[in-house]
C-alpha cells in the first residue's frame, strides 16, 4: 500500500517566506515610500526662514528748529527788522508790525538806556533769518499786543523763527498766556540752548569799571587848588569874598575858604562884578 505525500507546508515556512516577501518589498520601494517614524506625536511643519532685522539708521542731529504740524498761516513779505524779536511786513499792500511770539530777545538801545548784552546781535541774527523774505505768519490765541502789534508765529519756509532764535541763544522762551501753542517746542529749545551754553546762556562779559570823571585839582605855584580857574592863595590867613576881585568861579572841595555857600560848586556868586 502506497503512501499518500502532503502538500501542505507547515506554518512556519510560510511565515518565512511572507517575511521575505516584504522585505524584498520594502528594498524596492525604498525608504522615501514608508511613513516617517515618529514618537507618537503630530509632525512639526518646516519652520519659516527668519529674516535678519535691519539696525535702524542713527538720526543726524537736529541742527534747526522743526516746523511743528498742522502750520497754516498767511503769507507775508518782510519790510525791516526792528529788533531780535519784532519785524515789520507787508501784507496785501497793507504794512503792519509784526511781534514774535513766546519769546523774549535782547533789547536795543533806548533814549533812556544803554542797549542789552547781544541786543545788537540778536537783531543782526533775526535780520539773517527774515530779511527780505516771504514768511508765513501763524495766529496763536490773540491777535494783537497793546501796543496794535500782529503776535505771530513766523516761518521762514519750514523754518520756525521764533524757535530758531531761542534754540541759538539769541532769545528766551517766557510764558506768554494765553498764547502758549507753541510754548513746549519753545522751552525744549532754551534748555537746548541752556545746556549748550549758547548766546545769553553763555558768560557774561564783566562790565568795565566807570570812569571818574571828577577833575583832579592841579596845584600851582602860590595859588590853592580848590580854586582851579582863579589863583586865590591858600590859608592863612582866611579869605571872604570881598577880600578877592574873582567872582563865580568854580570850587573844588575841600573850599578851605568856604567861598561856595551854596554848595554848588560856585563861588562868591551874586556878590557883585569883578
Amino acid at each position: 500500500m502506497s503512501r499518500r505525500v502532503s502538500l501542505r507546508r507547515p506554518a512556519h515556512a510560510t511565515a518565512a517566506r511572507a517575511a521575505i516577501a516584504l522585505l524584498c518589498l520594502t528594498l524596492a520601494l525604498g525608504p522615501g515610500c514608508l511613513p516617517p517614524i515618529t514618537d507618537g506625536g503630530p509632525a512639526s511643519p518646516t519652520a519659516p526662514a527668519r529674516r535678519a532685522t535691519p539696525l535702524p539708521t542713527p538720526t543726524a542731529p537736529s541742527t534747526a528748529t522743526p516746523t511743528p504740524p498742522g502750520v497754516i498761516g498767511v503769507r507775508a513779505e518782510v519790510l525791516d527788522v526792528i529788533d531780535g524779536d519784532t519785524i515789520r511786513v507787508s501784507i496785501d499792500g497793507e504794512t503792519h508790525t509784526v511781534r514774535y511770539i513766546g519769546i523774549d530777545a535782547p533789547e536795543l538801545a533806548q533814549a533812556d538806556r544803554p542797549a542789552d548784552w547781544l541786543g545788537p546781535e540778536a537783531t543782526a541774527k533775526n535780520a539773517e533769518l527774515v530779511a527780505g523774505e516771504v514768511v508765513t505768519l501763524e495766529k496763536d490765541v490773540s491777535e494783537t499786543d497793546r501796543f496794535g502789534r500782529l503776535l505771530r508765529y513766523v516761518y521762514v519756509g519750514d523754518l520756525l523763527v521764533n524757535g530758531e532764535l531761542v534754540r541759538l541763544g539769541y532769545a528766551r522762551a517766557p510764558s506768554y498766556p494765553p498764547d502758549v501753542g507753541r510754548q513746549d517746542l519753545l522751552r525744549q529749545m532754551e534748555a537746548e540752548a541752556r545746556a549748550a551754553g549758547r548766546g545769553i546762556w553763555g558768560p557774561t562779559p564783566t562790565p568795565a569799571a566807570p570812569v571818574d570823571e571828577t577833575p583832579t585839582p592841579v596845584s600851582r605855584e602860590g595859588c590853592d587848588a580848590a580854586y582851579p580857574d582863579v589863583c586865590i592863595p591858600p590859608p592863612p590867613p582866611d579869605l571872604d569874598c570881598a577880600d578877592i576881585p574873582h567872582r563865580n568861579f568854580r570850587v573844588l572841595p575841600p573850599d578851605p575858604h568856604r567861598f561856595d555857600g551854596g554848595n554848588d560848586g560856585i563861588g562868591c556868586e551874586g556878590v557883585g562884578a569883578e
